[in-house]
């Protein structure tokens, strides 16, 4: 539910996956094949060479330097802010409110109700079920509309149905308490002591 790139991330994942299943691959083959590792001693023999003579060329007057080393410098520059953006958009979408709503009966004005009353009364109903040994709850910002996560640790030998039932209830009780219906996703986890299969429920 938050807000994840997933798309960026898989295509960053599989873009270097690839790119170490090349590395992977081309070290493979030089270690195996005679032929392939003669290729690679002369290529970068030659490599180095170029390397050098494009240096040489390409020494700024003043300073003595390449201006090569320069734009790698600020190449490396963007890519670590690049990747600091990156990092930022990890996660997120949390918000601290879940209903806004313009009223104009009587005085008009926006009427706003915080995530924390519908995070703390569902908490606290969810403590007094003994099935429940462990509950949180969060409010998202989800295509422009705040949604609820609710994530259940049942106790051992619970049934997750029964568990999964009495926390819609919850749920519906709470919309017919705010006037407004939300949406929920619904999870129980299993504890770290607790071999329960997991079970998402949207509405």
């Amino acid at each position: 539910m938050n807000a994840t790139p997933r798309a960026l991330n898989r295509f960053l994942l599989a873009l270097l996956g690839l790119l170490l299943m090349g590395v992977g691959g081309g070290l493979a083959l030089i270690s195996a094949w005679p032929a392939a590792a003669r290729a690679w001693h002369s290529f970068a023999a030659r490599a180095g060479t170029e390397g050098a003579a494009a240096f040489s060329s390409t020494v700024m007057p003043g300073s003595g330097a390449s201006w090569i080393w320069v734009a790698a410098a600020v190449l490396s520059f963007v890519g670590i802010v690049l990747m600091v953006l990156w990092m930022a958009a990890q996660g997120g979408g949390r918000t601290d409110t879940l209903v806004s709503e313009y009223d104009d009966d009587g005085a008009p004005g926006r009427v706003a109700i915080s995530g924390g009353v519908a995070e703390q009364a569902l908490r606290n109903a969810l403590q007094q079920d003994p099935d429940v040994a462990g509950s949180a709850v969060s409010t998202y910002r989800v295509r422009g509309r705040s949604a609820l996560r609710v994530r259940i640790t049942p106790r051992q030998g619970a049934a997750p149905h029964l568990i999964a039932a009495d926390a819609t209830a919850l749920v519906e009780s709470l919309d017919l308490a705010l006037g407004h219906e939300t949406p929920v996703l619904l999870s129980l986890e299993a504890g770290r002591r607790i071999r329960l299969g997991r079970e998402d429920r949207v509405r």
